[in-house]
């Protein structure tokens, strides 16, 4: 089932780069496996996926010591700069960086373990109060500064668009997106390539595709509704 429902994304997400002229590996689909057992992940594995997304550290940590196989772990959620530590050298690419105080953390933990972490900027592209992430106004100057920290690698922006019920209501948003990424990269920083654009879920990746994602988290088309993950019995060596 669960395999039946990423190859059906799949097509979709092959359908809109064709609408769009766009080449099908300009686009990376992330399978957002938060909250879903490892059991779902491997799944997934066995048809070849290596894109998962998570949002909570602890399930990050959990998945990542469950499978030692090498997989490419997209942290997508809010970070909690106490929860810097578990994710840097666990996550590919974390996507929401939205604050200098975050950068910072990810610099001093990147520093740390010698690492050059990649990161996206969040960009709150609706102003919605319930969401992370900065206004499309401060999103250059936070680049700026984030530029200047050692230890990070800035590779493009990331945003989560308002629930709606018909996509064609956050094209708007997507473009505004893609036009930021085009400002920011037009004005060349040392350290930050520009060259991502993550964006679009289960009910408008369609759309974000057609308008420059170059990353799409979907989670609810491929895996089903959230569910809470069970707690483990086992006691754990880490503390959260």
């Amino acid at each position: 089932m669960i395999q039946d429902n990423y190859r059906a994304v799949e097509a979709r997400v092959a359908a809109a780069c064709r609408r769009a002229g766009r080449m099908r590996e300009d686009v990376t689909l992330i399978a957002v496996s938060k909250t879903k057992p490892v059991e779902m992940v491997r799944e997934l594995q066995e048809i070849g996926v290596v894109d998962f997304g998570e949002n909570h550290a602890q399930e990050l940590v959990t998945k990542t010591e469950a499978i030692p196989e090498k997989l490419n772990w997209h942290f997508i959620g809010h970070l909690q700069r106490n929860k810097v530590k578990y994710v840097v050298g666990r996550a590919c690419l974390i996507h929401s960086v939205s604050s200098l105080r975050l950068a910072e953390e990810i610099r001093k933990e990147s520093e740390k373990k010698g690492l050059v972490t990649p990161v996206l900027i969040e960009v709150n592209i609706a102003d919605e109060s319930t969401k992370s992430g900065i206004s499309a106004e401060e999103a250059i100057q936070l680049v700026r500064q984030v530029a200047e920290l050692p230890g990070l690698s800035i590779r493009g922006l990331m945003a989560i668009a308002p629930p709606v019920e018909d996509p064609e209501e956050n094209r708007g948003y997507f473009r505004q997106m893609r036009e930021l990424k085009e400002t920011i990269a037009g004005l060349h920083l040392p350290g930050v390539s520009m060259e991502e654009l993550s964006m679009g879920m289960t009910g408008d990746f369609e759309v974000a595709i057609e308008e420059g994602a170059t990353m799409v988290r979907v989670g609810t088309a491929i895996f089903g509704a959230r569910q809470m993950m069970q707690r483990r019995k086992r006691k754990t060596t880490q503390s959260f």
